[in-house]
């Protein structure tokens, strides 16, 4: 079973090997302003294309607002270079073999493929910004390939975050 994350809580591990080399470590991040981690589907997933090829159009600016990203899924090497390749990913740091142990570990709800064409099991959805001290600040997992927060809003909201000293949300103990 997952479980429920809190915001303002250290972020849970994440080390995951990278199309093209190296290794992801969230807890090796330096950002100036937050560390996002988008997971994704998969490779099967058209809305996963478009949600990415989204970031790829806006990871300039994210990163002059201080964001480190990376978009990991539970696909293996072979089919990550594909969509880095196919969708044209660019720099988009994008790692691979996320497992059910890390799903569980964000919160992710994980679905059984039902269609030949997607992997037998995968992620869905989650979008994650951790704050330099390594805690969380966002939490945005949904259930739905087609419920992704926008990130032209999401961008917008970045100034006003930081020159007000917005807290984390969602903190209060049931």
């Amino acid at each position: 079973m997952s479980q429920k994350l809190m915001p303002d809580t250290q972020a849970p591990s994440l080390k995951l090997p990278l199309v093209g080399g190296g290794t992801y470590d969230v807890a090796a991040e330096k950002p100036g302003t937050f560390t996002m981690v988008l997971f994704y589907r998969g490779y099967h997933c058209p809305v996963c294309k478009g949600y990415l090829g989204g970031l790829v159009s806006k990871l300039e600016e994210f990163e002059k607002a201080g964001f480190t990203v990376v978009a990991a899924s539970m696909n293996d090497e072979a089919l990550a270079q594909k969509a880095v390749d196919d969708w044209d990913l660019g720099r988009l740091r994008v790692a691979y073999g996320v497992t059910i142990e890390d799903a569980r570990n964000w919160g992710l709800w994980v679905s059984k493929a039902f269609k030949d064409v997607e992997a037998d099991f995968f992620t869905e959805p989650g979008l994650f910004w951790i704050k330099p001290d390594g805690s969380l600040y966002l939490i945005d997992i949904s259930n739905m390939p087609w419920a992704r927060p926008d990130l032209a809003n999401l961008l917008s909201k970045v100034p006003y975050a930081l020159e007000n000293n917005y807290p984390a949300r969602g903190t209060f103990p049931l």
